[in-house]
């Protein structure tokens, strides 16, 4: 199947061949012909999927196609995504697939001087990519209106959540026009995520993209049963005695991760934290460092599974097993990047076992356990062994006797 196929007129076309793309993603051969007729969506689908282009591509259409604005031009599209950096990445996009048309678009984000955003878009603009803190700022000093809306976009709703963002999104969904087209992506789709798509989208259609395995099949996987009470103590300990350039810990709170970081740097390791109530420059500082190699450990909520690409990370822990299996793939994807190949470890306490049978499921193997380590629960003669001088066993990563080899079902 080809673009011209699904549809879409020649002068996006011709951008799209320019940029070598020839045949569309699953996910924009399901969701483009959604779109284009002007139905909402509920999309799901992980980073990489083609996700931007699938919803760009036929919002650039429906404009060109429509009536041309009259008089100055004003804002008729709006994307709200997490991140400034994805924020640019969007409207990037945009700027290649309308190179052929006339259509305007412009991205504002906080953490820089607001003049020259607001210039653009006092120029008149189409399009505008946002992230939600600087676009309700505009607003509230008068630079935008929401009254022209058209087309309204949700990207990356779960890390939105993450990051705090609830009440900055229902207050601008409060200023939106009734009448609209609405697209909600996310790549997980928790309770709370379906909650907040009820209250932005009418009729809708439903696309789901299944995460890829082949990033599960490439890592070198493996999994701790240990207490909740000792998973610090088995990750200072693996941290200690194996030999890792970069690793990223997950954790499932903030409240978590913050703990995690403050039990390492008493242990002796540095560590920083990254998740939802750092701002975002303390975000950006704390991924420079780490990508620089002033840190080795980063800590991190899932506001960070699908925001960090490191060459060569070394290592993923997963400190919290996700409640989301798909979340699990997000995670082990920051290691494994391209053709290479990763090492992921993960932590179990025997509430986390339900989470650990969804995730085995979806990537259709079983995780090896490693069950040689004295961090488990042990029994009252084990303890009265190590307590007369026994010293803790080296973890065996990527080596040692497993319990529960992988397999292919």
């Amino acid at each position: 199947m080809t673009f011209k196929e699904l549809g879409i007129i020649d002068p996006i076309s011709r951008a799209l061949e320019d940029k070598g793309y020839s045949e569309p993603t699953p996910i924009q051969q399901q969701a483009i012909p959604i779109l284009l007729k002007g139905k909402d969506l509920l999309g799901s689908a992980q980073t990489g999927t083609g996700k931007t282009a699938a919803f760009t591509i036929p919002i650039l259409q429906r404009l060109v196609e429509g009536d041309p604005p009259k008089g100055k031009r004003k804002i008729r599209v709006l994307i709200i995504t997490p991140t400034r950096e994805l924020a640019i990445q969007i409207a990037d996009n945009i700027d290649t697939y309308s190179k052929y048309t006339d259509i305007r678009n412009t991205v504002i984000f906080g953490g820089v001087k607001q003049h020259q955003q607001v210039r653009k878009i006092q120029s008149g603009i189409d399009i505008l990519t946002a992230t939600p803190g600087r676009l309700l700022d505009l607003i509230n000093q008068g630079f935008i209106s929401l009254n022209n809306i058209e087309h309204f976009v949700l990207d990356e709703a779960d890390q939105m959540l993450d990051m705090g963002f609830v009440h900055e999104i229902k207050k601008i969904l409060k200023k939106l026009p009734k009448e609209r087209q609405s697209l909600f992506f996310s790549a997980t789709m928790p309770k709370s995520i379906i909650e907040l798509s009820r209250q932005i989208l009418g009729d809708f259609e439903r696309v789901k993209i299944a995460p890829q395995q082949t990033t599960a099949e490439r890592v070198d996987q493996e999994i701790y049963f240990v207490p909740k009470q000792n998973k610090v103590k088995l990750l200072v300990h693996l941290l200690k005695t194996a030999s890792f350039d970069t690793v990223i810990v997950f954790s499932r709170t903030k409240h978590g991760a913050n703990k995690i970081v403050k039990k390492l740097s008493q242990a002796g390791i540095d560590s920083a934290a990254i998740h939802g109530n750092k701002s975002q420059n303390q975000r950006q500082n704390v991924l420079n460092d780490f990508k620089d190699g002033k840190i080795k450990v980063l800590v991190a909520t899932d506001i960070a599974a699908r925001g960090i690409d490191v060459s060569q990370l070394s290592l993923v822990v997963q400190f919290d097993l996700p409640n989301v299996a798909e979340t699990y793939v997000h995670r082990i994807g920051r290691t494994g990047r391209a053709k290479a190949s990763g090492s992921a470890i993960a932590f179990c306490d025997i509430e986390e076992r339900p989470y650990l049978k969804s995730i085995e499921k979806l990537i259709d193997q079983r995780l090896p356990v490693i069950d040689d380590h004295d961090f488990k629960e042990i029994s009252a003669e084990a303890k009265a062994a190590q307590s007369a001088g026994k010293s803790p066993k080296k973890p065996r990563i990527n080596s040692g006797r497993k319990t529960n080899p992988r397999r292919k079902k």
